[in-house]
């Protein structure tokens, strides 16, 4: 077999092991998803009617801020998902099977392979049910056509792909479980001081770059663009940028850290 043939074999196998992890051990991935499930749940229907009224401007109808809020609530799911990928990277780092990987004949790049994708499509089989419970509760984008759809899920399969490098990078330098999972919690903050929630302008002066200087923002005004037909303006570049970005430093962090010889 060629090198590549035995790169993606090696790959598809790591891929396959790390999918079995999930399902057999889901309580991870289920607690995360609860976070921004129980966010939407309150905020929908314990301060959408005042918050549908101020960014409506006008009368109280939560249809407004459930609208408003469920795609910026789809990228935090990401962004929650991704720490179950730091946890299980550290696990996988702490407890020696990667060591044992390391002296059997595979593709050396499989292993962080089998993370990152299989993350991925973690994080988008999450998206699918917050969307769900987010229609069952009333969103509506009648106005999207079939190519903003299809943006939209390469917009969230890019930042997906983004965060869960992060996280691999975070998994690989903590000590153990509990440090990757505290290490990586600013990809659950940070959506919360973002435009997820409220508009920026409605924030104070002095807190609006902390909100506008970061990779959620931007990438939740495309999301919104894309499916509700708001402006995007200079967004939809920004938020492509921040993903490159963070794929290439993600990448390489995670390659130089797995790549030293083990201590």
């Amino acid at each position: 077999m060629s090198s590549f043939s035995l790169a993606v074999r090696d790959s598809t196998t790591m891929l396959r092991r790390n999918l079995l992890h999930a399902r057999r051990y889901p309580s991870l991935t289920l607690n995360l998803l609860l976070t921004p499930i129980m966010l939407l749940l309150l905020f929908v229907y314990v301060f959408g009617d005042v918050m549908s009224a101020g960014i409506g401007g006008g009368g109280a109808d939560r249809s407004a801020y459930i609208a408003y809020l469920v795609p910026g609530l789809v990228l935090m799911t990401i962004g929650s998902t991704t720490i179950g990928t730091a946890v299980s990277v550290s696990t996988d780092m702490t407890e020696g099977i990667v060591a044992r990987f390391r002296t059997m004949a595979i593709h050396r790049g499989s292993v962080l392979f089998g993370h990152v994708v299989g993350s991925v499509i973690q994080s988008i089989l999450s998206v699918v049910l917050i969307g769900a419970v987010g229609v069952a509760i009333g969103f509506r984008s009648t106005d999207a056509t079939a190519l903003e759809w299809l943006a939209a899920f390469g917009l969230v399969a890019l930042f997906a792909l983004a965060l869960t490098w992060i996280a691999v990078g975070m998994g690989m330098v903590s000590p153990n479980a509990e440090a990757a999972s505290n290490n990586a919690m600013p990809l659950i903050f940070l959506p919360l001081i973002s435009s997820t929630f409220v508009p920026v302008d409605a924030m104070p002066g002095w807190f609006r770059p902390i909100a506008e200087y970061q990779p959620f923002t931007p990438a939740i005004e495309t999301l919104r663009g894309l499916l509700l037909g708001t402006e995007i303006g200079d967004n939809g570049w920004i938020a492509v940028a921040w993903c490159l970005a963070l794929t290439a430093l993600g990448h390489r962090w995670s390659k130089s850290v797995y790549d030293r010889d083990p201590k």
